[in-house]
């Protein structure tokens, strides 16, 4: 199945690849042009810029020359920070670095905030162990404590740390929290797009500015996805056959090939 970019979130991966490089906002028209070179017409990008900004992502701000832009709002700021460990950080978990449980309890005059933080908590990668109980490796503590705040969702929820203790083995119990099934034919349907283009480029001698920014936010906004549904749980805890290891190999050798050229294009286009 061919891949969907939407230009929402293309709008996002371009900010959060590039877009806090950037002295200002970005003007309308210089959004309008990076994003057609991905393929978005102009009233796409116009429409998602509305979205975004009603959902507090985007600042409507002028530029320095005085044209209508857009900046990142400081929630929007922070949201990208706590990602850039998960899309770009390479950790080697172990078992021993224990882990994050949520707690929740929503009262019934509430119950959307109910359905609101079990999607959001599966955004960010939690399992379930139990109704009402999920579970993350404890890296993602701050960052799940940030995306509760900003989402006010903090007072219907306790955080903890902790270590399982059985009575299951760890490798077991983790596929019962997480769906790995699911999470492996992501890292399969990343790799069957964005693998051959790796092996393109590395056969090339060339990086023409405005391929490598095309191809490279293309898999940028593919794999930003991938480090939220997948934990990133230690290799011991997972399949052998596991085909994560593989996917962030390929995602790592595009980012290193393409990301500056990909800005170089950026600066021309402006």
């Amino acid at each position: 199945m061919a891949e969907q970019h939407t230009p929402r979130s293309l709008i996002v991966t371009l900010y959060g690849a590039y877009g806090r490089e950037t002295a200002g906002p970005l003007a309308v028209a210089e959004l309008i042009r990076l994003l057609g070179a991905l393929g978005v017409d102009a009233p796409s990008v116009r429409s998602s810029v509305s979205r975004l900004k009603r959902r507090g992502l985007l600042v409507a701000e002028r530029t320095a020359s005085g044209a209508a832009g857009y900046a990142l709002s400081a929630d929007a700021r922070q949201l990208l920070d706590d990602g850039d460990e998960r899309i770009y950080g390479h950790p080697v978990p172990r078992p021993s670095d224990g882990w994050v449980i949520a707690v929740f309890s929503v009262p019934e005059a509430e119950r959307h905030k109910r359905h609101l933080l079990r999607s959001r908590l599966a955004r960010l990668g939690f399992g379930t162990a139990a109704p009402g109980v999920w579970i993350a490796p404890a890296r993602f503590a701050e960052e799940t404590r940030h995306t509760l705040c900003r989402l006010q969702l903090d007072p219907y929820v306790d955080l903890f740390r902790g270590e399982h203790l059985g009575f299951a083995p760890t490798a077991e119990a983790v596929g019962r929290w997480w769906d790995l099934a699911a999470i492996a034919k992501q890292h399969e349907e990343f790799l069957d797009t964005h693998e051959p283009v790796l092996r393109s480029w590395e056969s090339r001698s060339d990086t023409p500015p405005e391929e490598a920014y095309r191809d490279y936010l293309l898999a940028l906004d593919s794999w930003r996805r991938l480090p939220y549904a997948d934990p990133g749980l230690p290799r011991e805890l997972l399949p052998d056959d596991w085909p994560g290891g593989r996917s962030a190999g390929v995602f790592a050798g595009l980012h290193k090939r393409l990301r500056d050229a990909g800005a170089e294009f950026m600066t021309t286009a402006a």
